[in-house]
């Protein structure tokens, strides 16, 4: 039984997230019902990452297990002839060893979040970027940023609601580029680490962004974590700007 391991890009927008629903549509169960109209075999596709509502992904990782041994372009050239329209592309397929495990075998991710800062509305990046109108101090936003790299308690950065049995998580990179368009200033953050606890990355944009308009300092990032305290920290940043980039094995 050949397992394959396919990288997936996903407009976000159109779908309840990655992990499968009883009554909304799923990247999982869309792919899956892919497998079976094209293959007719009823499979579980694992994630590397479970994604939310309106999280998008540029290099999602999943793996699926198949009866038939089919050639991994065929896997993927058949499931793209099914997923078209639908907002989700295999990028690429293989034959892995049946010890790969999307999730369980990665080693680290990245998240890249997208700011377009404008006055005007946004039309065409409407579900691409989080739309923030008045000026942001980008040299501020990753100084605060450069206070969370490294291992730290991240309870003030954790979704009341995460089921993780540890806080603690290593935060390997949080680089944050400023890119001035004649249709805006893109401000885009890279954010690396092995795992990350739910809503993280977008609390902790959410948190650096008022430090971005003066509403907190960068130097009280270090007093936010050691609260342990997510009513101290900022908003959640909206989900349309948040991409899974990669993931590492």
């Amino acid at each position: 039984m050949p397992r394959y391991k396919l990288i997936i890009e996903y407009e976000g927008n159109r779908f309840s997230g990655w992990q499968r629903q009883l009554r909304h549509p799923s990247v999982q169960s869309t792919i899956e019902q892919g497998v079976k109209a094209i293959f007719k075999e009823e499979v579980l596709v694992e994630g590397a990452g479970r994604t939310d509502a309106g999280v998008h992904a540029l290099g999602q990782v999943a793996h699926l297990d198949l009866v038939q041994e089919i050639p991994a372009y065929r896997v993927c050239d058949g499931l793209n002839f099914y997923l078209r329209d639908q907002g989700v592309a295999i990028l690429g397929a293989e034959v892995v060893p049946d010890t790969f495990h999307a999730r369980f075998s990665a080693t680290g991710r990245v998240y890249e979040y997208r700011i377009l800062n404008r006055r005007a509305p946004l039309v065409l990046k409407a579900n691409q970027a989080w739309h923030v109108i008045g000026p942001l101090d980008v040299l501020s936003m990753q100084t605060a940023a450069n206070h969370l790299l490294g291992h730290h308690d991240f309870t003030s950065f954790r979704a009341t609601l995460c089921q993780a049995p540890s806080p603690i998580k290593t935060l390997d990179a949080f680089e944050i580029t400023h890119t001035v368009r004649p249709e805006g200033s893109y401000i885009t953050a890279q954010i690396a680490s092995r795992s990350f606890l739910h809503n993280q990355v977008r609390i902790m944009i959410g948190t650096i962004k008022l430090v971005g308009e003066g509403r907190l300092k960068a130097e009280d990032i270090p007093t936010i974590l050691a609260a342990r305290d997510r009513r101290v920290s900022g908003p959640t940043a909206p989900p349309q700007g948040l991409y899974l980039k990669s993931i590492a094995y």
